[in-house]
């Protein structure tokens, strides 16, 4: 396998993380975001998009985050991270279109501000960051994972732009029940650190 990341996109840290946690060997391709390689020729024929990260296993050339987490819980076949009960499965894609909205507009867009320079609107970023980790801090105080009672490809996904918050001037410190899930997170075997940058409240 190849994955093709940037250290700092969070969308690449969730495949990263999972292929840490699974104890999957792969090489890693870094594309230099800043030099536009994600807009070449070449990267362009695996993912149209021109996003990171890009996973190759084989023939199989997948180029979306989340696609890769379920792709990597399939092809190892690990229904433990990606359970196949109707309830179960449906729980953990909730997370997962969470992950690809609310996530994606609020810490994450707040981040790229900071971290990237990005023409967003600061301000609204953080407003919708504040609403899902209200959401989220309520549903984790029911239970230690965010789509039942063990840790799934939800929580992967969740991970990196939440913990990565602060650097979007998104304070976590109103949220304990997101904290301490995090904390259980890192704490999992395999766990991989997101690279930090010290910008935002991390500055």
């Amino acid at each position: 396998m190849k994955l093709y990341y940037h250290n700092l996109s969070g969308h690449s840290h969730r495949a990263r993380l999972f292929l840490s946690l699974l104890g999957i060997d792969y090489e890693p391709v870094f594309v230099d975001l800043m030099k536009g390689e994600h807009k070449s020729v070449s990267f362009l024929a695996m993912n149209p998009f021109g996003q990171v990260p890009v996973l190759v296993d084989g023939d199989t050339v997948i180029g979306d985050s989340n696609a890769i987490l379920v792709y990597l819980a399939k092809v190892k076949a690990r229904q433990d991270w990606s359970p196949e009960g109707p309830a179960e499965a449906a729980a953990v894609q909730r997370w997962l279109s969470v992950a690809a909205g609310e996530v994606a507009h609020g810490p994450a867009a707040a981040r790229l501000v900071t971290v990237f320079g990005a023409s967003l609107d600061a301000a609204t970023a953080i407003k919708k960051a504040h609403a899902l980790l209200t959401v989220a801090d309520g549903e984790l105080s029911a239970r230690q994972w965010l789509a039942g009672t063990r840790p799934t490809i939800a929580d992967v996904a969740f991970y990196s732009y939440v913990s990565a918050a602060p650097e979007g001037n998104v304070d976590l410190s109103g949220y304990p029940n997101v904290l301490l899930w995090l904390g259980r997170v890192e704490a999992l075997q395999g766990f991989l650190a997101f690279d930090k940058t010290p910008v935002g409240l991390a500055a």
